[in-house]
């Protein structure tokens, strides 16, 4: 099936760079599962190892192995929460405009003509900066304006951006033979 991105581009239009989330938000959905099976597993050894239950203890791995199979479900949660997300989400500048869309079952867009963008920001943590992942506001003309989710490479979308502007302007046209300069 092809992407919202693909489908959409007009007569003429090309996709110019496609965002992509960055490496440590598929860990991080994965971790959000991996950690409490890890210790509920770790629990069912330990509470195996025991003798036979004759003191209260038995009672707090039962109590302990219930809470952190309620964690377990939520990790589970989180997990396909932010798998669906990463996979329903399309973000790209194509020759024309900037597109975003996200949803599964319902869809969102945002989409602003290239020569509607007025100013493009960048917002990285400390960790954003060494990892090189960040989001970027983009302001249209008017009240238009959208935030991506954090993305990999964010300043190379930017440049992806700036880069199609100046070409859809003309900017980038190549200089007549018979020009003179100066």
């Amino acid at each position: 099936m092809a992407s919202y991105i693909d489908q959409s581009l007009g007569a003429g239009e090309k996709v110019i760079a496609r965002a992509r989330f960055p490496w440590f938000y598929d860990a991080s959905a994965w971790f959000s599962l991996l950690l409490p099976l890890a210790v509920e597993l770790f629990l069912y050894y330990e509470a195996s190892q025991q003798p036979v239950p004759v003191t209260d203890s038995s009672n707090i791995y039962s109590l302990g192995m219930i809470l952190v199979g309620l964690w377990l479900l939520y990790g589970a949660f989180t997990c396909i929460k932010m798998l669906v997300i990463k996979n329903t989400t399309e973000i790209g500048v194509t020759s024309h405009r900037f597109v975003e869309k996200r949803g599964v079952f319902s869809m969102k867009t945002s989409e602003i003509a290239l020569p509607n963008i007025e100013g493009v920001k960048v917002a990285q943590s400390f960790a954003g900066r060494i990892f090189n992942y960040g989001t970027v506001r983009i302001e249209g003309t008017g009240v238009d304006a959208t935030t991506t989710p954090e993305i990999a490479d964010p300043v190379g979308f930017v440049r992806a951006i700036q880069t199609a502007k100046e070409h859809i302007a003309g900017l980038t046209a190549t200089p007549r033979a018979d020009a003179h300069s100066g």
